[in-house]
């Protein structure tokens, strides 16, 4: 993936941020930030998984399909769909594997962020989301990816909440 092509740029400064700047893809953790998925999720997605018309991306979690929305600033970053099979993520140090766990840690230690973590994205996203959002408990729990405990309840749970989901997501 080499350089961020896109017009991204830095506050005050007319340069595109590249993904050697940063010593990693900042794309990856900005689509991290901005869909509250795993890194994994973000790190082994392939185009064929993300429907830009519809505004999802769809990954298998414990056998069960998990829709992810997609906001405008999310769809801006990904840019152009490439080859259905393609990474959406890929090494530039070893091309057609995914970009690695540490390649996503080397981009918050460029940005001086040594105390965070990408799994801390997803205890943040909940916090913030239960804190200063109105949005129900389980459209939260939904929109990461946590099943329902409580089997009784899990038995009649038949809609992934996904419209509402994409209301907080856009929060």
């Amino acid at each position: 993936m080499g350089v961020v092509k896109k017009n991204r740029r830095r506050a005050g400064n007319s340069k595109p941020i590249t993904v050697h700047e940063t010593g990693g893809n900042p794309v990856a953790a900005m689509i991290l930030a901005l869909t509250a998925a795993r890194s994994g999720e973000a790190r082994l997605a392939v185009w064929g998984e993300i429907d830009l018309a519809s505004r999802t991306a769809e990954r298998m979690k414990e056998s069960k399909e998990h829709r992810i929305p997609l906001t405008n600033v999310a769809i801006a970053l990904l840019g152009d769909p490439r080859g259905k099979d393609t990474l959406v993520f890929e090494s530039d140090a070893k091309p057609g594997r995914p970009i690695s766990d540490m390649t996503m840690t080397a981009v918050l230690k460029r940005m001086g962020r040594r105390n965070i973590t990408f799994h801390g994205f997803h205890s943040t996203f909940r916090d913030w989301a239960g804190e200063t959002t109105g949005f129900p408990r389980e459209v939260i729990e939904a929109t990461l990816a946590h099943g329902i405990k409580d089997k009784a309840e899990a038995t009649y749970v038949r809609s992934d909440l996904f419209d509402k989901r994409c209301g907080l997501m856009e929060a």
